[in-house]
């Protein structure tokens, strides 16, 4: 009965502070929004499949910092300092962290939480899962 009842507070907490957090947003998501895609080509979001709680699959949003197509050059997925992939805007979403505010709708959606352990991409996952299996 506990466990129930932390997870309930839990989850009010988590869509009471996404909303929040998408509404006093509102205004700056409008603006990078716009500065994304006036400045480089491409859509505004950048949506990466990823695994969640129980091994359920969701799209992550976040605002797009690369050029459309980075993440399959060979350079592969890892970014570093300097990394010739990352928008001139891109790096300054990503200092500032607001290329994560799209997150705050897989919040309100119940994929993700303020807290709780992080998501993984596909691949990791996969390859955490069959590690753990030996």
């Amino acid at each position: 009965m506990n466990n129930r009842r932390n997870l309930v507070i839990k989850r009010w907490f988590d869509v009471t502070m996404s909303l929040w957090g998408l509404v006093v947003f509102a205004p700056l998501l409008a603006v990078v929004s716009l500065i994304v895609k006036f400045t480089s080509k491409g859509p505004v979001l950048y949506i990466s499949p990823r695994v969640g709680q129980f091994g359920k699959l969701f799209n992550l949003y976040k605002f797009r910092t690369m050029f459309v197509n980075a993440d399959k050059e060979k350079e592969g997925s890892i970014t570093v300092d300097g990394d010739r992939r990352i928008t001139p805007v891109g790096k300054v979403l990503r200092r500032t962290k607001i290329d994560e505010l799209p997150s705050l709708l897989n919040v309100l959606k119940g994929e993700m939480s303020f807290v709780g352990p992080r998501c993984y991409y596909i691949c990791a996952y996969t390859y955490r899962t069959s590690c753990n299996s030996f």
